[in-house]
């Protein structure tokens, strides 16, 4: 490859690799669905990235930690690239955006009452050690003697000690 084919602004495959942390086969496989081009070829035909690239990559990455598969990142892609003007695609942008984040925050509440559940059934268990070692597992689901009695038995708790019963 001469200096006139790559410019300080691309790179080659290994290296969108090395800035990426996504394998060869990955970034070819999204270049097959149409999720990243590369911006020229060397003379050699090697493919060469910009910095889009880059971005590209990562917004792939981040749809994909919200649940979406590659065939719906590609299926909004193919969406979006209908719009004919920009305003336009960027409101089906925003709208997409929009709803994305609603569902964020309501998995985040569900993750937040998951952790209040797992904190207070740790704080519950951690009470079960004032037992008598030697207690029968059965009589978990009957306990008078824990000192945390007023709160009842957390529901993750109470699913696995009434099931012993």
């Amino acid at each position: 490859m001469t200096k006139s084919t790559k410019t300080p602004d691309t790179m080659r495959i290994g290296q969108l690799v090395k800035a990426t942390g996504k394998t060869a086969r990955t970034l070819h496989f999204y270049e097959e669905m149409g999720l990243l081009r590369p911006s020229g070829r060397t003379k050699g035909g090697f493919r060469l990235y910009d910095d889009t690239a880059l971005v590209r990559v990562r917004w792939i990455e981040r749809l994909q930690e919200l649940g979406f598969s590659l065939q719906e990142v590609q299926d909004f892609l193919a969406r979006l690239s209908e719009e004919a003007y920009g305003p336009d695609a960027m409101m089906r942008l925003r709208s997409f955006y929009v709803e994305k984040l609603e569902e964020t925050r309501m998995a985040m509440a569900r993750m937040r009452a998951l952790e209040r559940d797992l904190s207070n059934s740790i704080d519950y268990l951690d009470g079960c050690r004032s037992c008598e070692p030697l207690t029968n597992r059965g009589d978990c689901s009957v306990c008078d003697q824990h000192p945390v009695q007023d709160q009842g038995v957390p529901d993750l708790v109470a699913a696995v000690t009434q099931a012993q019963a």
